[in-house]
């Protein structure tokens, strides 16, 4: 029962996600007038971008053998579906969050670039990182960004985040996944990005 659980939450907060839990997280907490269609729209192009497109690109390679499960569980396996997100979020960077319109959420997908490319060079040199951590570290510091941007309250989602964040670790410990050393530079890959962005937008 236990494996199930946690094989669980580590696919229900699967990586892919996390791109847009940031995006309902800002639309949910800022206080700008952004009109309904906007909003919507913004929110449909993350889905396809980040969400569809990757899952049938990951299929894509399966079916030709680059891949063999959706975890990418070796160095390996992860060089061409690190590369090609790094095309689709300079691609959302450029079409769909272009700096003049959101920032916020500009600089928070310039930080899933980051650390995209910082855990795509970390696969070049076999190091391997744990993506879950590396994105749900990296959403975790959004958060605590736009509540002091915009001096909210959001303890109780902070502390909803920590316990997620924890459940991922133990998740991905228990399934031998990683080591604790992954997890720990997955956790500082997601987080440094986000932090050094904060002087050019908050």
């Amino acid at each position: 029962m236990k494996n199930y659980i946690l094989k669980g939450i580590s696919f229900v907060f699967h990586p892919l996600i996390m791109p847009l839990l940031g995006v309902l997280f800002y639309f949910s907490k800022t206080p700008r007038f952004i009109p309904e269609p906007v909003m919507k729209a913004k929110i449909f192009s993350i889905v396809i971008l980040t969400i569809i497109l990757p899952i049938l690109l990951f299929y894509l390679l399966k079916t030709i053998n680059k891949v063999d499960t959706i975890y990418l569980k070796s160095t390996k396996e992860r060089l061409i579906p690190l590369f090609i997100n790094c095309i689709i979020i300079t691609l959302i960077l450029i079409r769909v969050l272009p700096p003049n319109e959101i920032i916020e959420l500009y600089y928070f997908f310039l930080g899933i670039l980051c650390s995209t490319l910082a855990c795509l060079i970390l696969a070049v040199f076999k190091i391997k990182a744990s993506i879950h951590m590396i994105a749900v570290s990296g959403f975790f510091m959004y958060a605590i960004a736009l509540a002091v941007h915009y001096q909210i309250n959001i303890n109780g989602s902070v502390a909803l985040i920590l316990i997620i964040m924890g459940a991922i670790a133990t998740s991905r410990l228990h399934l031998k996944a990683h080591t604790s050393y992954e997890l720990i530079i997955g956790i500082f890959t997601g987080l440094f990005p986000q932090l050094i962005l904060l002087n050019y937008w908050l």
